[in-house]
């Protein structure tokens, strides 16, 4: 593969780097005192659930989410923030890169009303996918470093 600047797999590794700030991005901008203290993540969430037009949305929501919204809470808020991490400095990559995909399909299939959500979340599932087949972890790695995977 000829590139510009950097080799193929330098390129790909740009692309996990950039997916794990825009995680980051995703968790700095999160009002966590809003999320853990009062609910509205979740709130929100409920309501775009209720909405929907997939039963099995709703229905999702009601069984895993609903009984356990401060749960949830704090999984959703941390999970993007270890996912930015662990894309940034590729440890565990392989992991953070499906984590990622499929909290990414979860988005995707929650918001299917929303364009907007649609685009941000097509892409960086896209972008999983690339740096998964693209094995992104093994250049500018700690993965790559530490002899992992």
């Amino acid at each position: 593969m000829d590139t510009i600047w950097l080799t193929g797999a330098e390129w790909v590794a740009v692309l996990r780097v950039g997916l794990g700030l825009w995680w980051l991005e995703s968790w700095r901008h999160k009002d966590k005192k809003g999320w853990f203290e009062r609910g509205t993540g979740i709130a929100w969430a409920a309501d775009v659930a209720a909405k929907h037009r997939w039963n099995s949305v709703r229905g999702g929501f009601d069984v895993v989410v609903a009984p356990r919204p401060r749960t949830m809470a704090y999984v959703v808020v941390y999970a993007e923030l270890a996912l930015g991490l662990g894309l940034v400095v590729g440890l565990l990559t392989p992991i953070a890169l499906v984590g990622g995909l499929l909290l990414n399909l979860l988005y995707l299939v929650l918001m299917i009303h929303d364009w907007a959500e649609q685009g941000q979340n097509t892409m960086m599932a896209l972008i999983s996918l690339v740096a998964l087949f693209g094995v992104s972890w093994q250049t500018w790695s700690l993965d790559s470093a530490l002899g992992l995977f």
